[in-house]
């Protein structure tokens, strides 16, 4: 079962995810869209926040994409969201690692780094690389451990 992709962006970012989410549809991906629905001026991290938390509620079914000017912005914040692993990407061998390696669960994109054809692509590669598992599930226990451990120190 493909999972659901829950979108958000900051201004910087409305036009490439308008562009992502209407190619996805086409592909039958489901699509949740937490916003902003035009292009005036918004804080990113509302954004951002609001994807991560609904991508951490519903870990097994939702992945999210965050796209502002650079990734940047969007990408730090959503890692501040326990249970969320979030990787700013801008080419195709790196989005492809991120999940297989790290199971990233949050795709970050910059609007203003990469072109609306290159992110699909990045999109859809992100999209179509599964955990490898093994060590590298390890790894990422290891991530989750120690989020928890710290989380719990307070």
């Amino acid at each position: 079962m493909r999972p659901v992709i829950v979108f958000g962006s900051d201004h910087a970012g409305y036009h490439m995810k308008e562009f992502l989410i209407r190619e996805l549809e086409q592909n039958g991906y489901q699509i949740e869209d937490r916003g902003p629905f035009c292009k005036d001026p918004v804080d990113s991290g509302i954004y951002a926040i609001a994807v991560a938390e609904e991508v951490a509620r519903h870990p097994q079914v939702k992945l999210g994409v965050l796209i502002c000017g650079t990734g940047i912005g969007m990408s730090m914040m959503a890692n501040k969201v326990v249970g969320i692993r979030a990787s700013l990407v801008s080419d195709l061998f790196s989005a492809k690692m991120t999940r297989a390696h790290n199971a990233a669960n949050v795709l970050c994109l910059g609007a203003r780094i990469i072109a609306e054809n290159m992110a699909l692509e990045i999109t859809k590669t992100w999209l179509a690389a599964e955990p490898l598992g093994g060590k590298y599930a390890a790894r990422v226990a290891h991530m989750m451990a120690y989020e928890k451990e710290r989380c719990d120190r307070g």
